[in-house]
């Protein structure tokens, strides 16, 4: 059996991934096609090619699509619980009797476990497939929660809440390679992009739920709620996700073989393969911080990116004192003003096909000037980001100029939509750029961008109510939105010498 090229593989999941993970651009590196050659004649693989009942990829549209909205559905209750306990801090710190800083600690610890989980759990499912990282890491994920809902103290919850960001972290780091799995290049972009908006709608959903638990039960029952449905999709998990990981299959296939036929030759190519756990996690936690800091387009663009991040985990703390303070709002209607965001990131995503059909008409200018069917640059993914970079300030701009008690509430969650619309654009233009730019370290460059991003909106909510007291809402506001102003012309500088400057890069696509 011949194997199929790395380069070629790992070209193939850069082309469409928007939500690369650690774990999603090294999902089909592996993956085999029919024997060839004499001497591979005991190398197990797809029988048929990708047509083999055993392959993944020949599932029916209907097992595909169940398996990834299984996946997806975890993506979001993970990261709906970093927000859903914002909305306990006041019932919390009358029973426990910590201050508001210690409260706003553990959603920075939590969302601090994310940024550290993809790196060292994404590598482990190359060696032991897809689904046992699921069932472990859901597993380990609910169990953490119970000692978050019978704490006696905040110290306790602190601990606590980042071993949970941890373990939940998994499924950011391993769902985007199911659904490579699952999709060929041409099926990709929808299931991808269903996948990519997941883990940023979480998060505008959590105060909402939490904040009808917490004006009519305890506090503590946003943990009971939590893991209830953590157990229901554990169940999904165990009974409608499969593995799916190539090699893995094709090892289990192997082993089918030796078994059956009583003949010890057959092999798959992963038991070939001379690499170590430790090998494979060391690389992926020191390769995304040579990219971050030797690669000024992946630095700027995963600052932006951060930005973005930072500034919506900010505005847990913003939100609060705009809408209470300005306009009475009780705990539950606060969390409603959250969906203003999510909203707005919907909206994105079905602007998907504008951004795809004008990606498509700079392809085609390239073929007229080159000759080359196909030929494309990374610098093509970047009008969205380009668009974006202007809509984002707007929307800042909009939010905070309109936080006076005499303004209509409406008009800042009209702004923060269009906020969310803006960093959606940017948020996947980047992403895609990323993966294209630096196709062999496509990985990498994604760790990278998760891991700075994490970073800052582990950070951002432990200065943001200081902030918006001190400087008053507008101004505190503003500068946020003078921020993002800066970063606009690196959408723009990237996509007119994004080419010229990858061609001096170590790393990067030439």
């Amino acid at each position: 059996m011949k194997r199929q090229s790395e380069d070629s593989e790992m070209q193939s999941l850069d082309d469409k991934s928007k939500t690369a993970t650690p774990d999603m651009a090294r999902a089909d590196q592996k993956a085999q096609s029919p024997p060839s050659t004499e001497k591979d004649s005991y190398e197990v693989g797809w029988e048929g090619g990708e047509a083999d009942p055993l392959c993944p990829r020949s599932y029916s549209t209907l097992k595909k699509w169940r398996i990834t909205l299984v996946i997806c559905f975890v993506s979001l209750c993970m990261t709906c619980a970093s927000s859903i306990y914002t909305a306990t801090y006041q019932q919390m710190e009358a029973e426990l009797g910590n201050s508001r800083i210690v409260s706003i600690l553990g959603l920075s610890l939590f969302v601090l476990g994310i940024s550290f989980g993809p790196m060292a759990l994404g590598p482990l499912s190359e060696f032991y497939g897809r689904r046992p990282i699921y069932v472990i890491s859901w597993t380990v994920y609910i169990i953490f929660i119970i000692p978050q809902a019978v704490a006696k103290n905040i110290g306790v919850i602190l601990v606590f809440r980042f071993l949970d960001g941890f373990a939940g972290s998994a499924f950011l780091a391993v769902a985007g390679g199911t659904i490579h799995d699952l999709f060929d290049r041409a099926q990709l972009q929808h299931p991808i992009s269903i996948f990519s908006v997941s883990p940023f709608i979480g998060p505008s959903l959590g105060p909402l739920i939490g904040g009808l638990i917490c004006s009519y039960l305890d506090w503590r029952w946003t943990y009971y709620v939590l893991i209830i449905w953590s157990f229901v999709l554990w169940l999904a998990i165990i009974f409608l996700v499969p593995e799916t990981f190539h090699p893995v299959l094709l090892r289990d296939k192997a082993r089918k073989l030796r078994k059956e036929t009583n003949n010890g030759s057959w092999f798959a190519p992963m038991e070939r393969a001379h690499r170590s756990v430790a090998h494979a996690i060391g690389n992926s936690l020191l390769r995304p911080f040579q990219l971050l800091f030797l690669e000024p387009m992946c630095f700027c663009l995963c600052i932006f990116a951060a930005l973005l991040h930072g500034i919506l985990y900010l505005f847990f703390d913003a939100f609060p004192l705009v809408f209470v303070n300005n306009h009475g709002f009780n705990l539950w209607q606060v969390g409603l003003s959250f969906l203003g965001i999510g909203i707005g990131m919907i909206l994105a995503i079905f602007m998907n096909p504008v951004w795809n059909n004008a990606r498509n008409r700079l392809v085609q200018k390239k073929e007229q000037e080159t000759g080359i069917q196909g030929a494309s640059e990374p610098e093509f993914r970047l009008p969205a980001a380009m668009v974006g970079s202007l809509i984002v300030p707007v929307g800042m701009f909009m939010f905070g100029w309109t936080t006076f008690p005499w303004v209509h509430w409406i008009a800042p969650i009209i702004g923060s939509t269009i906020f969310g619309f803006g960093a959606l654009l940017l948020f996947t233009s980047i992403f895609g750029f990323l993966v294209d730019a630096y196709p062999t370290y496509a990985a990498s460059a994604m760790a990278a961008n998760g891991f700075i991003r994490c970073i800052f909106a582990a950070v951002f909510p432990l200065f943001g109510e200081h902030m918006f007291e001190g400087l008053g809402y507008q101004w505190a506001s503003s500068l946020l939105a003078f921020l993002t102003v800066a970063m606009i012309p690196f959408p723009f500088l990237f996509f007119r010498y994004g080419k010229l400057i990858r061609g001096k890069s170590r790393f990067a696509k030439k």
